[in-house]
């Protein structure tokens, strides 16, 4: 590999792009990335050019903001989905997202339902905002992860639910639900009159024998309460540019958005939004090929995965990322550290996935195979030198 697939040499990461692996001596990483595959060139070029031109200054599009334009042609021709006109707002990133949503859509002490484990940052979000988790199921099968999509509407009004949190594709375990699961989710919502807020950050790392259904796209009365979160940090490496967007279908919302003062949620830099609309516009050729890695790695976690009899592994539908349980193994009370002391291999740990709830997740670990397929093999050596003492 080469050009925008480059790897850094100098670290073995198997940790979300959140954690660090083996790095050499007196390396301090200045910068942590989500994938070892670069940027595509046309972001880098994008990026170079308003450099040269020095465009720092604000953005300002008389004619329609170009950012918008991309997503939503975006979600038109990758997706089938076809966003309303003059309902999406751009924010930094899903963590501001999700916590605008939630003081905008809730109060102190309702409940905000979402599948557990789930993305850390979304349940720390929730507890400082002073929300009650009301995590749902998430429960491995001979078949794959099951997210848990029925009976919902008693839930939710049992346990004051006020807003419902679907992270679809699904991270930790990269599920990615069907229509049938996703219809009966939106019917709960209707049932009980409660936004969803569709974090679909991971769509465009669905692979082939899946299909990404935004959740919007299931009707009228799904697509009227449904805050879409999306942006191309994940698919394409740029997290730190900072550059998400909401597409915003529940009225009450919208209107308490469009009341707030006009620079309260601040935006993203201009860097960040040419970086994303040359993303959307122009890498998908960067992005297949990126794909193609995703899809080679995949299968050989899952095979050194079904290896091991003693280990809990569904390949993933979606994403970069594996969820492994480790339970029933000789490291299952804490198996990230063992691996990081047995195996110099930094892995997420899977306690952090359920924090602030009853569920227990301390026995998973989360693999990142986002690099070249001759470093996931020795990620898993590294596990394998841990699970052997």
């Amino acid at each position: 590999m080469n050009g925008s697939l480059a790897l850094a040499e100098s670290v073995l990461r198997a940790g979300g792009g959140v954690k660090w692996g083996a790095v050499e001596p007196d390396v301090t990483p200045a910068w942590v990335a989500d994938m070892d595959f670069g940027v595509p060139d046309p972001v880098r070029e994008a990026m170079s050019v308003a450099v040269e031109r020095e465009q720092f200054g604000y953005p300002h599009h008389p004619e329609g903001d170009p950012l918008v334009r991309s997503f939503e042609d975006r979600m038109r021709r990758r997706h089938g989905w076809t966003p309303a006109a003059d309902r999406t707002r751009v924010f930094t990133d899903l963590i501001q997202v999700l916590q605008v949503v939630i003081e905008h859509t809730t109060e102190p002490g309702d409940g905000v339902a979402l599948h557990v484990p789930t993305y850390p940052p979304f349940l720390a979000s929730i507890r400082r905002a002073h929300r009650r988790i009301v995590p749902l199921d998430v429960t491995a099968t001979e078949d794959g992860w099951e997210l848990e999509t029925e009976g919902l509407a008693e839930r939710f009004a049992a346990e004051g639910v006020r807003l419902v949190v679907l992270v679809n594709p699904h991270n930790p375990t990269g599920r990615v639900l069907d229509r049938a699961e996703l219809e009966r989710i939106a019917e709960a919502a209707r049932l009980v009159d409660v936004p969803v807020l569709a974090d679909e950050i991971h769509a465009d790392l669905v692979h082939d024998e899946r299909t990404h259904v935004p959740f919007a796209s299931l009707g009228p009365d799904a697509a009227a309460r449904t805050i879409t979160a999306t942006s191309a940090t994940k698919a394409f490496n740029i997290a730190g540019l900072r550059c998400a967007l909401a597409h915003v279908g529940w009225d009450p919302l919208w209107r308490a958005l469009d009341a707030a003062p006009l620079d309260y949620f601040g935006q993203p830099s201009t860097v960040g939004r040419i970086a994303t609309v040359a993303a959307w516009d122009r890498g998908d050729a960067w992005l297949e090929r990126v794909r193609r890695v995703l899809a080679v790695n995949r299968a050989l976690v899952a095979d050194w995965a079904a290896s091991h009899e003693a280990l809990v592994h569904h390949r993933p539908d979606a994403t970069y990322l594996s969820w492994v349980g480790f339970g029933a193994t000789d490291i299952g009370d804490a198996p990230a550290r063992h691996v990081l002391e047995r195996g110099r291999v930094l892995l997420s740990d899977g306690a952090e996935f359920a924090q602030h709830t009853d569920v227990a997740t301390g026995s998973f670990a989360r693999i990142n195979f986002a690099t070249s397929t001759e470093r996931v093999a020795r990620i898993l050596d590294g596990i394998d030198v841990a699970l052997a003492g």
